[in-house]
């Protein structure tokens, strides 16, 4: 093992402890939170396969301003390639219902690696007034075979908090963001396993985007809405520890 391993490690492994003792004794309540979507309080936040294995968490929603075409399909024709059904990604279910919507981005010539998001609209009035739909975007790193049925399927990178701030970023760049704020998903996961066996790790939060109107695209930044103060906290502290965490595993 090298030097700078050992030391990151070393390092690691005191923060990482500290960490588990308050996001998993301490303080989950005070992290649970629902303030500015309220009627997601108690909605599943993980997916599952067609065999009933969990699989990829929530991590991205979208609140759809209701216009003559839903904003969902432009923008997301917009920031990404593909939209379902010519996407093709394998289902994956949430509440025992396939994606709504589903749309990919490749990267590079290979149909290998590509940035992708399913969605399912879960809620007809959220409380802007308007439908909200939950997602689960990650990161395609290649084709490979399913630890767990042995299929063939697409591997995804573990980081899935990095490709929720590519959307992000994407549907920002495009103007099609007036608001963003978090709710809870799943919980801080550092050994999480998706429905393909593969490992992945998140704050797990869910960013919530509030597009803009009649899809009229907007040079301003989003409006970010504060999460509570204990949120925050946590935020800080597993940032310190999913940055040690990814030097680790270079």
């Amino acid at each position: 093992m090298r030097p700078k391993t050992k030391l990151l490690l070393r390092v690691l492994l005191p923060v990482l402890i500290v960490y588990l003792l308050l996001a998993y004794l301490i303080l989950p309540l005070l992290w649970r939170h629902y303030e500015h979507q309220k009627k997601l309080d108690g909605l599943p936040m993980v997916t599952a396969t067609a065999q009933g294995i969990p699989g990829d968490p929530i991590n991205v929603a979208l609140v759809d301003p209701v216009t003559w075409k839903s904003s969902i399909e432009i923008s997301g024709s917009v920031v990404l390639d593909h939209p379902y059904p010519h996407a093709p990604v394998s289902p994956l279910y949430y509440a025992g219902r396939p994606e709504d919507l589903a749309f990919e981005k490749p990267v590079g010539t290979s149909a290998d690696r590509r940035h992708h998001v399913r969605l399912w609209q879960v809620l007809d009035n959220g409380e802007e007034g308007r439908p909200v739909w939950l997602g689960a975007a990650t990161f395609d790193r290649g084709v490979g075979i399913s630890h767990y049925t042995g299929a063939i399927t697409h591997h995804i990178a573990p980081d899935i908090d990095q490709e929720r701030a590519i959307l992000e970023n994407s549907l920002q760049a495009a103007g099609m963001i007036s608001a963003r704020y978090q709710v809870m998903g799943i919980g801080p996961t550092l050994l999480g396993r998706n429905g393909g066996g593969d490992r992945y790790f998140t704050d797990g939060e869910v960013w919530v985007m509030r597009l803009v109107e009649n899809c009229s695209k907007t040079a301003a930044p989003p409006a970010i809405l504060p999460s509570p103060p204990a949120v925050q906290f946590k935020d800080m502290i597993w940032n310190n520890v999913a940055d040690l965490y990814r030097n680790a595993a270079k």
